[in-house]
């Protein structure tokens, strides 16, 4: 076989760590892992200070809500376009272009508040124009990881590519809060600009194997297929409601966290990098603990559950005024909302066959980013009336509530997930017949 399915090294008895970093054997995941892993430091470094930037210039929480909504809403629009793309074209090359062209729109974000022209105007220029990128290049990523370490490893690459996401989100939150406060906004941005570097040329030293595109039928119909196979498959679709719901009414926590460091908490740019950086801390444990496991045995019930405890974890936090608290409780907040994330990639993943994956991904982005602009907004919007700890009270209630009606669907999708799971052979390093009789 070729290099993206063949692991570098002769199979052995493993280790704990071992198995929780097998994908790392293969050569094309371990420049993808590195490049990706400084890129996403600088992403979250630009996070946090556009965020703080929006926030100094006008003290408004509902145009916090208006920049996220302007940043994510095109990926609802745009990302059944961007799985066609990934399902008809070269992934690695889609991904190459898509990096470059985030590169070129953080260099230009530098260069206006370096320069002192920025203005909230082209702060939200930016972000749509960083949307419609994303829409593509999100599915596409997410498709490509099969191809960088096979099916076998693909529930460890998922997760692994979740901890490096989410170690990027305690380091880059961290270096944010001080450059910030220390030099400005500008720094911040150019410093991610700078990081894009990285994950082209990993990209760019990467051997793949070409792949047999889907070409056959027409684009619009290559469209409609990828939904009506995601409307008629109840495991996804039971799934991908879940998350969407979480997207719209509990993710854009993240968005009101400048009014929760400087209104509530009356900290500074530190508190909120403090802040998000617990949330990460949360989040990388969730998904290292994750990446140890090697099948997908009880997955449905922990997505369950992860729903609920993210739930109460937001609704604690939202009536916390002590610091130390807050912090205390962003940890379990993000290990469950990333465990509840990850599981879901997971899973649908695993089921999902290869040539429907990039447009299973895309709607798997609308719901995931796509619903969380929307739900930003009406954050934002509701904030601004009720104030931040009840709108986010109000998010991490919903977020229970959608819990108990996943868990009660529970059993009506299990035999159908064993026949999908059945069908796509081998995942996670274990017969698919003898996996799945374990699922539940």
């Amino acid at each position: 076989m070729d290099e993206i399915a063949t692991p570098k090294t002769t199979p052995a008895p493993r280790s704990r760590f071992q198995d929780v970093t097998r994908s790392l054997r293969y050569r094309n995941f371990q420049l993808f892992f590195g490049g990706q892993l400084i890129s996403l430091i600088g992403t979250w470094m630009d996070n946090i200070a556009e965020a703080w930037l929006v926030y100094r210039l006008t003290g408004s929480s509902l145009l916090l809500g208006t920049v996220a909504f302007a940043g994510q809403f095109p990926v609802f629009l745009f990302a059944p376009l961007g799985g066609l793309i990934a399902d008809r074209w070269d992934r690695r090359k889609i991904v190459i272009a898509t990096q470059t062209l985030s590169m070129i729109l953080a260099f230009i974000l530098a260069y206006l508040t370096l320069s002192g022209r920025v203005t909230v105007n082209e702060v939200i220029v930016l972000a749509i124009l960083m949307g419609i990128v994303n829409a593509v290049d999100i599915p596409t990523r997410q498709s490509f990881l099969v191809e960088m370490v096979g099916r076998e490893d693909l529930m460890n690459a998922i997760a692994l590519n979740s901890s490096m996401f989410n170690g990027a989100r305690i380091i880059g939150p961290a270096i944010a809060g001080i450059l910030v406060a220390g030099i400005g906004e500008g720094w911040c941005f150019f410093a991610n600009a700078v990081s894009y570097i990285a994950v082209i040329a990993g990209l760019l030293l990467m051997r793949v194997a070409p792949r047999k595109a889907e070409r056959h039928a027409s684009p619009i119909e290559h469209l409609i297929e990828g939904f009506r196979y995601v409307r008629h498959t109840a495991p996804i679709r039971a799934v991908l409601m879940l998350l969407g719901t979480i997207g719209l009414v509990a993710l854009p926590y993240s968005v009101l966290m400048p009014v929760f460091a400087a209104g509530v908490l009356h900290g500074n740019a530190r508190t909120l990098g403090l802040l998000m950086g617990a949330t990460g801390v949360g989040a990388l444990a969730g998904a290292l603990v994750l990446a140890s496991r090697t099948q997908v045995q009880g997955l449905g019930r922990i997505i369950a559950i992860a729903c609920g405890s993210f739930g109460v974890c937001l609704v604690l936090f939202a009536q916390s005024r002590w610091i130390y608290l807050s912090i205390l409780l962003l940890v379990p907040a993000g290990f469950s909302m990333m465990t509840q994330m990850a599981s879901s990639n997971t899973l649908i993943q695993a089921m999902v066959p290869d040539r429907l994956r990039g447009r299973t991904m895309a709607i798997y982005s609308m719901m995931f980013m796509g619903m969380a602009p929307i739900g930003s907004l009406f954050a934002g919007a509701m904030a601004d009336r009720i104030g931040a700890p009840w709108t986010l009270t109000f998010g991490g209630l919903c977020a229970i509530v959608g819990s108990i009606v996943f868990w009660r669907y529970l059993p009506k999708i299990r035999v159908e997930a064993r026949e999908l799971l059945i069908a796509q052979g081998i995942t996670g390093g274990e017969p698919a017949q003898e996996m799945t009789s374990r699922m539940s």
